[in-house]
């Protein structure tokens, strides 16, 4: 299945040959890039897309990413349960979490995809707190960065970094805000994942965000199949779009794009340990 990819170049661009970009959260695992996820990775890399990270959602899901792991040398992997998926699952699967943490965890770059969801419907809310107090807290006791899913939470999660004086970072998955709610995520040692938000003209509270806020704070991701770009809407979003989310930033930030390029995936290494 071929999606049209989006190669459009900025002011700034530069060749695809010099390119290389990072994508710090892409859901290959599921549907619909789970049927072809090795076509779509080599769509990816056509457009300059060298590295993935690839979170679960849940424990379902963390087998196979280990696998994954072991075949692809640039797939590298989160592993926990996300808060979409927390009322549905026994805490007793962060017994397995650990286990793996203890056994795999060179495999392991971070846990997530973690977090709070206040969208969702109130009576998940105690659920998804323990789910996410008690992965930060295995994260911390293994000493992994963190991949942070928020909807109206970001408060909360916050206070339960601080609560737990948690010092792993990670990064924040699909920053939307202002430069004040960024830079309180910075401050505990947290990069952002710049994602298609960036690219609706209406996002101009976070696209302003970003022209301000420091580089080294800044990753790159496109949460594929989830969140189209602007233009791409109905469609399943995937890895090779990173390069639009790339060009946008570019229009937004002063630094020429091939150090912006180079500094995004040093970003992402440093936060993933890699």
């Amino acid at each position: 299945m071929n999606t049209p990819i989006n190669t459009s170049t900025s002011r700034q661009a530069v060749s695809n040959d010099n390119l290389c970009l990072f994508d710090t959260h892409c859901h290959l695992n599921l549907a619909p890039l789970a049927t072809e996820p090795f076509v779509y990775f080599q769509q990816a890399v056509d457009v300059g897309v060298n590295a993935l990270l690839i979170p679960a959602v849940e424990q379902a899901n963390w087998q196979r990413l280990l696998v994954w792991r072991q075949q692809q040398a640039n797939w590298h992997i989160a592993l926990g349960v996300h808060p979409w998926w927390a009322d549905a699952e026994p805490l007793t699967v962060l017994t397995e979490l650990e286990r793996l943490l203890q056994t795999q965890t060179e495999q392991i770059a971070a846990v997530g995809e973690i977090g709070l969801d206040f969208a969702l419907a109130e009576e998940t809310f105690a659920k998804q707190q323990q789910f996410f107090s008690a992965q930060l807290a295995l994260a911390k006791q293994y000493r992994k960065p963190v991949i942070l899913h928020h909807r109206k939470s970001q408060p909360a999660l916050l206070a339960e970094l601080k609560r737990q004086q948690f010092t792993e970072g990670g990064i924040l998955h699909a920053f939307s805000g202002s430069q004040q709610q960024a830079m309180a995520f910075i401050d505990l040692g947290f990069k952002l994942g710049i994602g298609g938000t960036i690219t609706y003209p209406r996002s101009e509270k976070t696209r302003n965000a970003v022209t301000k806020l420091p580089l080294s704070a800044l990753v790159l991701e496109t949460d594929a199949p989830a969140m189209p770009l602007n233009g791409f809407q109905g469609q399943a979003n995937t890895p090779a779009q990173l390069l639009a989310v790339f060009n946008a930033l570019s229009e937004l930030r002063v630094e020429p794009a091939a150090q912006l390029a180079a500094a995004l995936w040093q970003n992402s290494h440093t936060v993933l340990r890699l």
